[in-house]
């Protein structure tokens, strides 16, 4: 998201596509039957607002440099198992949380920190995340289930929030109140568009969500963890280290 290489896509391509795809060739020269690769959300796309969520098998439609690249590894992983027979699976998360959680949510558990009002309590859109223990339960599901080979899935937590519930959520955690005031949406898209600034807000406000049925039914999947759960063990640990 801050890009400060002159080409931000071949910087990418470097680990998420070169990289993966010299590693998987090693992989078959040691014999290893199954290859995970943990690629992302952003193949599929940027958002769902206004559309249905995104399945496994929609046609990709990366938009940035990094989205780009995974795809390109995928690409690439999925002719190597075609020429060599090496089984792979693909896994495209959503946000991922849990200790040690960087970029927007590690600033909205800053935010909520503060105890401050925050203008957020009319936004009601659905973002699809998953915690970090609920995506290391899957990919030891899919390193030994025989229905994984070949397969690609979008996981989540299987409960969507709104920036709304997430932020009550994480200020439940800490304690405090929500404090949260009802400022209408168009109005963060309306300054969005003033500031150049569009893309951030729907990160914010706008909806990405993925459809894992296919995880659940294909390796009889339940993430082990519930939303509340991971937020709390996310927020222990934000608190542990005194950001």
């Amino acid at each position: 998201m801050n890009d400060h290489v002159s080409d931000p896509l071949e910087a990418y391509r470097t680990v998420n596509t070169k990289s993966t795809l010299l590693l998987a060739k090693q992989a078959v020269e040691a014999g290893v039957k199954r290859f995970i690769f943990i690629s992302t959300v952003k193949v599929n796309g940027e958002s769902t607002t206004g559309s249905r969520p995104y399945l496994a098998e929609d046609d990709p439609m990366p938009s940035d440099p990094y989205g780009v690249s995974k795809a390109e590894g995928e690409v690439g992983l999925q002719k190597i198992s075609e020429e060599t027979g090496l089984e792979v699976v693909i896994i495209r998360p959503p946000l991922v949380y849990g200790g040690g959680v960087k970029a927007n949510f590690l600033n909205l558990l800053k935010l909520s920190k503060t105890g401050l009002p925050l203008p957020f309590g009319s936004i009601n859109n659905k973002r699809s995340m998953i915690y970090l223990g609920n995506l290391v339960d899957f990919i030891l599901k899919a390193i030994e289930h025989p229905n994984a080979a070949n397969q690609t899935f979008l996981v989540s937590d299987t409960q969507d929030l709104s920036l709304s519930e997430l932020l009550f959520m994480i200020r439940s955690a800490l304690g405090r109140s929500s404090r949260l005031i009802p400022v209408p949406s168009f109005l963060f898209r309306f300054i969005g568009a003033v500031l150049r600034k569009k893309d951030l807000v729907d990160r914010l406000i706008g909806d990405l969500q993925v459809d894992s049925n296919k995880a659940i039914k294909l390796l009889n999947w339940t993430p082990p963890f519930t939303v509340e759960q991971g937020v709390q063990i996310t927020v222990d640990d934000f608190l542990k280290r005194k950001i």
